[in-house]
């Protein structure tokens, strides 16, 4: 979501005085739509009346407009309060965020979605940036829109012209950004479930040309060694977004499985052991997803990587490529994406490549994808 536009409104006479509701009510004519849904949810409308100290990030009628051009299904948000409740909920941030606020380094601020939506302590996030000098606003699978930005002394309102994707459950997100592969895998090895189900989790993603480069090597792997890879590449309890893991040149993380796996940092270039991060900060109903090139060995922790290459030796020894993708008889998408290239820290070319064969940017709005 990018904030091309800043637009202060000339409130000084009487900002202290004014809340959100009424902030609302006076741009009624950009913003008449959002106030009819919030007075169906008449909690939270409550809560905009009286809050201090909040962000609501304010989709315009256009917004609105565009949502149910692009994905029809979006209208039973007016008739299922409960579907409402929890799209409009992550467009409320805790604290104040002004556009001014934003570097280039990420941060992710807590929003007011939490359970039964969001198993993520403190509520779901929202990744706030400043990519390419302009303030930008990312939610599920890193959706993006424009805004006009206004604020009272206490509270802060972005009108912006998309409507945010609330980050959708651990295995759908991965079947739709095109890590089809790993959501096979994780099905074979019956953790599907009870990785979706995990608070505060990472997951160090393997793309599906990852699995190719070890596919002669899958398909006789059992079950149990299987789930003891996958569970190499799940940090548990804790969700380390990308400003987290380029603090320090390098970090050792405890993993699922039991082992240890080394974040190292070279330049604004991630790696995870052996493998390179080539897409970061992917929102989930559970935590983040950092996308990676090669599958990680816990057999072979002391793998490192060689920056300048283009691309890494697998971790796994006398493994060969295969053509097929392997897990995936049976794994489809559930919605129509294009890729996405995301710096990272703003550091622009080189900080993530094109993720390989399109991990992916959804096209239409999923708004309702976890919380119908």
């Amino acid at each position: 979501m990018y904030l091309t536009y800043l637009l202060p409104l000339a409130l000084a006479a009487y900002a202290s005085a004014q809340s959100l509701t009424e902030i609302l009510a006076q741009n009624n004519a950009t913003l008449s739509t959002l106030t009819s849904l919030l007075q169906l949810v008449p909690d939270l409308f409550q809560t905009l009346s009286t809050a201090q100290n909040i962000t609501l990030l304010a989709p315009s009628n256009e917004a609105f407009t565009n949502l149910l051009s692009r994905n029809p299904r979006s209208a039973e948000l007016m008739t299922n309060p409960r579907a409402l409740s929890g799209v409009l909920q992550y467009h409320v941030l805790s604290g104040k965020s002004l556009s001014t606020d934003f570097t280039t380094s990420p941060i992710f601020p807590s929003t007011l979605l939490s359970t039964p939506f969001a198993n993520v302590t403190g509520g779901q996030k929202l990744q706030l940036t400043l990519l390419n000098e302009t303030a930008s606003l990312f939610s599920g699978y890193k959706q993006a829109s424009s805004d006009l930005t206004f604020a009272n002394s206490n509270n802060t309102l972005h009108i912006i012209s998309s409507v945010l994707t609330v980050p959708a459950p651990l295995s759908q997100t991965l079947s739709n950004i095109n890590l089809t592969s790993l959501v096979g895998a994780l099905t074979t090895a019956r953790l599907s479930s009870g990785t979706s189900s995990l608070q505060d989790m990472t997951l160090f993603a393997p793309s599906n040309p990852a699995f190719q480069a070890i596919g002669s090597a899958a398909s006789g792997l059992s079950d149990t060694d299987l789930a003891n890879i996958l569970g190499y590449h799940l940090v548990p309890s804790r969700i380390l977004f990308s400003p987290r893991l380029l603090a320090q040149d390098q970090i050792v993380l405890a993993t699922l499985q039991g082992s240890n796996l080394t974040i190292r940092r070279d330049g604004n270039q991630l790696f995870v052991n052996s493998a390179r991060v080539i897409l970061g900060d992917v929102l989930v109903g559970n935590g983040v997803v950092h996308v990676i090139d090669n599958v990680l060995n816990p057999s072979n922790t002391s793998a490192t990587p060689d920056p300048a290459a283009a691309t890494q030796a697998p971790a796994f020894a006398g493994v060969t490529p295969v053509a097929d993708i392997p897990f995936t008889s049976g794994i489809v998408p559930t919605t129509t994406f294009v890729p996405v290239t995301v710096p990272l820290n703003g550091a622009g070319k080189g900080a993530f490549a094109a993720v390989p064969t399109g991990v992916m940017l959804a096209a239409g709005a999923v708004v309702l994808a976890a919380v119908m």
